[in-house]
């Protein structure tokens, strides 16, 4: 269970998410990686050893609103703390997760990136289940070229 800090961020005169709260320094954390733009933690979960969160400075509520040169300032660390990881922890694999909103899981409304190291004994399950009977492929194709 997320634990939401109401602080009063005095720049913005607002309250603020608990992501910021931490980038502020107003909640402690275990940081791994920090620029002027990225900060990376250690999830408090642990959903495997060295699973880590990493997210932009910025507030950005999902990965619909921050900008596209942010965007990948976030993902050039995941890609290079990801390596690390691997590497340290002996890791067999990786899983990198983004959640966006609430229906898919997202519990921080601050955009994030998870890296969850995997290893040959941990019980983690992401599961897809086939429903291609239920869809056209071609349908659908077409419905977002439409958009694109």
């Amino acid at each position: 269970m997320i634990k939401f800090y109401k602080i009063k961020d005095k720049k913005r005169g607002v309250n603020m998410c608990v992501f910021c709260n931490i980038i502020e320094g107003n909640i402690p954390s275990a940081k791994i990686y920090e620029d002027d733009d990225v900060l990376a933690i250690l999830d408090i979960s642990q959903a495997t050893k060295g699973h880590t969160l990493v997210m932009p400075k910025k507030h950005y509520e999902n990965i619909l609103q921050i900008p596209e040169d942010d965007y990948i300032k976030v993902m050039s660390k995941v890609k290079k703390i990801a390596q690390v990881i691997l590497k340290v922890f002996d890791a067999k694999g990786l899983n990198i997760l983004n959640n966006c909103n609430e229906v898919s899981g997202q519990t921080v409304m601050h955009f994030h990136v998870h890296i969850i190291p995997r290893y040959n004994t941990d019980d983690i399950q992401i599961k897809f289940t086939d429903h291609s009977s239920q869809y056209n492929l071609e349908d659908i194709k077409n419905q977002i070229l439409k958009q694109m």
